[in-house]
């Protein structure tokens, strides 16, 4: 087969065309500089043995690992509270009332709140001891001692873990500043807006985008390795005074406590639930349960908080008025107060309390120290950032 040389010339120069073509193409995109791309890094928060399932995570702030990081910081610094004065009277942090070593609670020892006593930048007392933020990622009945930050609330503002940063900053009893300080602060700090764009793809600091953040930082807040955890794995033995207390507090014949600190043996030691417990005749807070649900039933009533870590999250109840762990089981004991709207688990109101004998109390609480979880009070990954020790 002859083969025509002017054709074969010029498939020649076509081939060659081509192959400086598709070089050229190459070049002029090697040339260009490559768009960010924005991915993430999705946050594994690994679910305790025998804890639920169901974890109260919106789909519109999924946990990143560059999101859980930037509420961290975010949750130290009190430059959020929108002040960028040297005057530590003129700043608050979320650490300030929530301390990591008091299973994110107030504390006693307070240095900023001796006793306890929390109040904002304005002077205003807080209306309710602050709560442990712990384990909330599990929670499904609202936020606060009266759940008033729930999903059905009639007000968007008022509805996630996100709305309750933002109510943060801006109450007077807590920050009392305003979201467009808290931005402008966190706009003059080099590392924020890179920190952001990890985050949420751009440097722009946002409400939402600081309500997301915080969030996703409390939400991985998980206490799940306390002694009584181990033992419940096999992994430890509880000595025989700490296994008579665990039958007190899981018997009605006992303490009887397991009613409002127990859910269907998921050990988050509270049901999430909200119950008038005796504390006292009279019910004029304006900020409890029947507040939120106008149900009569509720007059008096709060949230039972989780008893995990309970021995360093003193002081005790909405009002902060017990300030030991002992004050608090001698209420339980012989303290109680009758009124029309006790709780129905209250099954020694006529008596005043469980009349326990000493041995019983002690072995009771032995039973409660257990719960005492030392790696999560301690965990660095819970702990305020280096860097914001020098505030720059």
């Amino acid at each position: 087969m002859s083969r025509n040389p002017l054709f074969l010339r010029k498939l020649y120069v076509s081939s060659a065309l081509f192959v400086a073509l598709v070089a050229l193409m190459l070049l002029i995109h090697a040339c260009q500089p490559e768009e960010d791309v924005w991915q993430p890094t999705p946050y594994h928060l690994q679910i305790p043995r025998f804890f639920p399932q169901q974890l109260n995570i919106p789909d519109d702030n999924p946990l990143t690992v560059e999101g859980v990081e930037l509420g961290r910081y975010l949750f130290y610094d009190s430059r959020l509270s929108g002040y960028m004065g040297t005057n530590p009277d003129s700043l608050l942090s979320c650490a300030d009332c929530h301390a990591q070593a008091h299973n994110f609670d107030v504390g006693t020892d307070n240095p900023r709140f001796p006793g306890g006593v929390t109040y904002g930048l304005s002077g205003t007392p807080t209306p309710h001891s602050p709560m442990p933020l712990v384990n909330l990622v599990f929670n499904h009945n609202g936020y606060f001692w009266n759940g008033m930050i729930h999903k059905d609330n009639p007000d968007p503002n008022r509805r996630s873990l996100e709305n309750v940063v933002t109510m943060g900053i801006q109450a007077p009893h807590e920050m009392n500043s305003t979201v467009e300080r808290a931005i402008n602060a966190l706009k003059q700090v080099d590392y924020y807006p890179p920190m952001f764009k990890k985050a949420f793809g751009t440097e722009e600091i946002t409400q939402e985008r600081i309500e997301k953040a915080m969030a996703q930082f409390l939400r991985v807040l998980v206490s799940a390795d306390s002694k009584f955890d181990r033992y419940l794995r096999g992994e430890e033995q509880l000595s025989p005074q700490e296994l008579r207390g665990y039958v007190l507090f899981t018997t009605e014949e006992g303490a009887d406590c397991f009613h409002c600190h127990g859910s269907d043996g998921v050990p988050l030691f509270t049901t999430n639930e909200f119950y008038n417990n005796a504390l006292s005749a009279t019910h004029d807070d304006p900020r409890d349960r029947y507040a939120v649900t106008g149900k009569p039933s509720d007059h008096g009533a709060y949230r039972a908080p989780s008893l995990r870590n309970v021995a360093v999250s003193a002081p005790y109840m909405h009002d902060g008025r017990f300030k030991t762990l002992d004050e608090v089981l001698e209420f339980y004991n012989t303290g109680l107060v009758n009124s029309p709207y006790v709780h129905p688990y209250m099954h020694k109101i006529d008596e005043g309390g469980r009349h326990l004998t000493p041995t019983q109390i002690a072995d009771l609480k032995a039973f409660i120290l257990t719960l005492t979880d030392d790696a999560f009070l301690t965990d660095p990954r819970f702990a305020k950032p280096d860097k914001l020790n020098t505030k720059k």
